[in-house]
């Protein structure tokens, strides 16, 4: 059974974000376990959209907020961009959009944008074997 851990990193923004935020994930101690190449390809595609589409630039933040428990894995990523709402956008066309928020949909069993000061995409996934 996977250990509880959390984790919470703020790293500057630009094209070397996701790269970073990879290497922070691999500092847990085995509580990803199955989950690990899901979660990394999410938190990567995730922080790479900040960057693209929230301008998190060198001179902004993206925070990564990792929650692992024996139930589930849940993942924040937060920045300072607009935000949008995923129920009014238009169908996810991977060729135009990239694929990172239709990997989200596809790997995930939740998933939701939150928007304040702040815009916070966060994913959820179960583990099957809980």
């Amino acid at each position: 059974m996977a250990v509880d851990e959390i984790l919470e990193v703020t790293l500057a923004g630009g094209r070397d974000a996701p790269g970073h935020a990879r290497i922070a994930l691999h500092g847990l101690n085995g509580s990803l376990a199955e989950l690990r190449q899901a979660v990394t390809l999410l938190v990567s595609e995730l922080v790479t959209n900040a960057v693209k589409h929230a301008g998190a630039g060198p001179d902004r933040t993206v925070c990564v907020k990792l929650d692992s428990s024996a139930d589930r894995v849940r993942v924040e990523v937060i920045d300072e961009g607009p935000g949008f709402d995923p129920h009014s956008r238009r169908r996810i066309a991977p060729r135009e959009d990239g694929f990172g928020l239709s990997l989200v949909d596809q790997l995930s069993d939740r998933w939701g944008v939150e928007v304040d000061d702040e815009t916070r995409v966060w994913f959820e996934i179960d583990r099957k074997n809980a």
